[in-house]
């Protein structure tokens, strides 16, 4: 079947966010008196919320003293908060990639595991909003990715059968989203994986860009 619907994932696949995500990180980090840890070790950190990345962050650098996360997470919600949206900018093709699916009367939705409030600044900065039918963040259902919730609740809202219906991430918690919400699991290769090669999660499919998609979806209508 023809897809009628495609959901995003964010960070990594629409945005290149991991520089001002390190920078939040790094304050906050300072605020506690670490120094700085460098961009690829967050970069390994991003893709399943806030309080996962950071909770992953004090386990790598916090060895000689208890810092609870829940006393953490406020200094660094503060921090991202002016950071959001500061340098994130969409991977190239990514606009016109956009216009070219909507402009086909394709579906478009964002599910993200970041704070939805941050990924509608993302996308309203960038101009990109406006393509969207739906955004979720993880804070807008009970779960989150990797559960299937989001990607039905897209399904369900836009009335598109989970056949006709694709998820695009570029890590292993996308892919298995996907496939346990039933849909098409597309990947593209240059997100953050936690370091690792998209294809060891096995998506159905690997596009080496977005605009690749775009004219994969657009040549089957």
């Amino acid at each position: 079947m023809k897809a009628r619907l495609i959901t995003f994932d964010l960070d990594g696949t629409l945005f290149d966010t991991a520089p001002e995500i390190a920078l939040a990180v790094n304050r906050t980090l300072h605020a506690y008196g670490y120094g700085p840890i460098e961009l690829g070790a967050v970069t390994g950190f991003i893709g399943n919320g806030m309080q996962a990345l950071m909770r992953e962050v004090l386990a790598s650098v916090v060895v000689d003293r208890v810092v609870a996360l829940d006393a953490v997470m406020p200094v660094f919600v503060e921090h991202y908060d002016a950071t959001a949206g500061s340098t994130a900018q969409p991977y190239p093709g990514v606009p016109d990639a956009l216009e070219t699916l909507k402009s086909a009367d394709i579906h478009l939705a964002v599910v993200t595991n970041k704070e939805r409030k941050f990924a509608l600044r993302l996308l309203e900065n960038a101009g990109l909003d406006s393509y969207f039918d739906v955004v979720l963040g993880g804070d807008s259902l009970p779960y989150k990715k990797p559960h299937p919730l989001p990607i039905r609740y897209c399904i369900d809202r836009l009335n598109v059968p989970a056949q006709a219906a694709a998820h695009l991430g570029d890590s292993r918690t996308d892919v298995e989203s996907a496939h346990r919400a039933g849909v098409a699991a597309w990947a593209v290769p240059y997100g953050y994986n936690y370091g690792e090669p998209i294809e060891d999660a096995h998506p159905d499919r690997v596009f080496a860009s977005i605009a690749e998609m775009a004219e994969h979806v657009v040549s089957l209508h």
